[in-house]
């Protein structure tokens, strides 16, 4: 997993240039932003299961047709595997977060997943939806929290990769 400092650095090495303005440009929006991200991974680590349990709950009322026979969360397997799904993307988004970097979730997450997600039959509507409710939802606990983030594009940025990620593969 690459961090920003790695992403940039990694870059110029093979470019062999020596950082320029808009690489030092990088890293100081990664370093002034440090004590946000951390902020942020706290609150995900902390009330994880929570964040998950409001998401679903969201999900599954805007769309109750992915309880019922014949929906994808049909039968406690496939809900149980829908949760784990959705605890998968809170994890590596917040891996993402504190990395100021989204390489992994195109490593870990959307690579492959495609051929994945075929095989099953899972639909990426409700998919994406999910991402974007968990989006939200700690967007929301945030500002409960009276946290103020000098870039809310801190939380944006992975779970929008995610959503724009899938919808390309054309599940």
């Amino acid at each position: 997993m690459q961090d920003a400092i790695s992403n940039v650095v990694n870059k110029y090495d093979l470019a062999g240039k020596y950082l320029d303005k808009p690489a030092l440009e990088e890293l100081n929006i990664y370093f002034s932003t440090g004590l946000d991200r951390i902020r942020v991974s706290e609150i995900i680590n902390s009330q994880a299961s929570n964040i998950v349990k409001e998401a679903s709950a969201q999900l599954y009322e805007e769309q109750p047709e992915l309880l019922r026979p014949g929906g994808n969360s049909y039968t406690t397997r496939r809900y149980a595997a829908c949760l784990r799904d959705i605890e998968y993307y809170l994890r590596y988004s917040s891996y993402a977060i504190i990395a100021g970097d989204n390489n992994i979730l195109d490593e870990r997450v959307l690579d492959g997943l495609r051929e994945t997600y075929n095989s099953l039959e899972v639909p990426i509507g409700p998919t994406t939806r999910s991402i974007q409710i968990l989006q939200n939802v700690i967007t929301e606990i945030v500002q409960v929290n009276q946290i103020n983030l000098s870039n809310n594009k801190i939380i944006d940025k992975p779970f929008q990769h995610l959503i724009s990620g899938l919808g390309e593969q054309n599940i």
